[in-house]
């Protein structure tokens, strides 16, 4: 039993899970279930988001939160904090106004959003000059393709190599952009699941490539915060052809609440905001956004917990004989041989970790980094089964 059907997209040869729906991590209700397990007896390595859970401030926030009144359609006072906390980001004298922010229930809400407004939707689809059609690095975020095809629009896949490092050959990806002209180019940086981070140079060529027809290049950085040393992005926004998407949900560990954002110019929020439903950010989310927001230490205490936990996974694990491929995130992608069995072993123990197999990679999990005692516990339990032959 894995839980993880899959059904494969002719078109991309990606794959999905029941009711053609791309596959996620996170524990199902079902598993537990029928493994007989709680929610307080497992381990979720399954998702990846910061290991040291929400900001201590969030909950006083969120009890502060009045459930009788409606939440500020439009998030005003979390794009004003937003928008100071990007504005001392990276280069100190850019300013990120309010207008180019755009706030989500999660990215994901973004994602599709984006792909109603700028493919196959005779109220708005693709800009002028651009194909109605959406190009994806890939192995990637299922997410892309599934808004996609929601959208009605065709899905070209560009793979990366598909041993280590896992990188693409971006002469071949600007030369296929120019040539297919896709509406919307998706690009996970750090990628997902690889956990590889393209530099400046690349993204810009890229950038640049798009931006010659009239495209956007939609550069999801969900994980951006747990990278040691990032570039700063934002100024590519001012090219008026780059999407930055960003996960609060990821960097605060906010993942029940859902809370995402958007950088854009100024006519690419206006034409999300018109497709997004009112409300769509729940009140809660957005308290616990500002209140994490004013936490500055957090996310540098995040990304040093992420550093320490994950090179205790690359050692034990490396010294076990498993493949563990190097990563700029906060999860690691690690050869096991056939990852659904893994999978399937470690859940009976309580320990969830994600099958790889919609990602077209079956013989690799990923692990997503928790606290350190956690992660030494997956170690104990992979050399136990791996020395008692599974």
């Amino acid at each position: 039993m894995t839980g993880q059907g899959h059904d494969s997209d002719p078109a991309t040869g990606e794959t999905f899970g029941a009711a053609s729906r791309p596959v996620h991590g996170g524990v199902r209700p079902a598993d537990l279930r029928a493994l007989g397990l709680r929610p307080e007896d497992v381990l979720d390595f399954s998702a990846s988001i910061s290991p040291i859970g929400p900001p201590a401030a969030t909950w006083e926030a969120m009890a502060q939160v009045d459930l009788t009144a409606y939440p500020d359609p439009e998030c005003l006072e979390l794009r004003e904090a937003l928008s100071r906390h990007l504005s001392g980001a990276g280069d100190a004298n850019r300013a990120v106004p309010i207008e180019r922010i755009l706030v989500g229930n999660g990215s994901t809400e973004l994602i599709h959003l984006l792909a109603r407004a700028f493919l196959g939707s005779p109220q708005s689809g693709p800009r002028p000059g651009a194909a109605n059609s959406a190009l994806l690095f890939t192995p990637t975020y299922g997410e892309y393709s599934g808004a996609c095809r929601l959208a009605g629009a065709p899905v070209i896949s560009f793979d990366a190599d598909k041993s280590p490092p896992f990188r693409w050959d971006l002469d071949e990806a600007v030369r296929r952009i120019k040539e297919g002209r896709p509406s919307l180019v998706f690009l996970c940086n750090p990628n997902n699941p690889t956990g590889v981070y393209l530099d400046a140079g690349d993204v810009q060529t890229l950038a640049e490539a798009v931006a010659g027809y009239g495209g956007l290049l939609v550069l999801d950085e969900a994980y951006l915060s747990f990278v040691a040393d990032p570039w700063d992005s934002l100024g590519l926004v001012d090219g008026g052809n780059v999407v930055l998407l960003r996960s609060m949900t990821k960097d605060y560990a906010l993942t029940a609440l859902r809370l995402g954002y958007a950088v854009a110019s100024e006519d690419v929020v206006a034409a999300l905001a018109a497709l997004q439903p009112d409300w769509s950010v729940n009140g809660l989310a957005q308290a616990a956004g500002l209140a994490a927001l004013a936490d500055a230490g957090y996310l540098d205490r995040a990304r040093a917990a992420v550093e320490k936990a994950r090179d205790l996974l690359v050692h034990r694990l490396g010294e076990q004989g498993f493949t563990v491929h190097p990563s700029s995130a906060n999860y690691l992608l690690v050869d096991v041989g056939d990852g659904a069995q893994w999978r399937e072993r470690l859940m009976r123990r309580g320990l969830f970790v994600r099958d790889c197999a919609s990602f077209g990679m079956p013989t690799c999990i990923r692990i997503g980094i928790r606290p350190l005692p956690d992660c030494q516990r997956l170690a104990d339990a992979m050399g136990e089964l791996s020395a008692a032959g599974g």
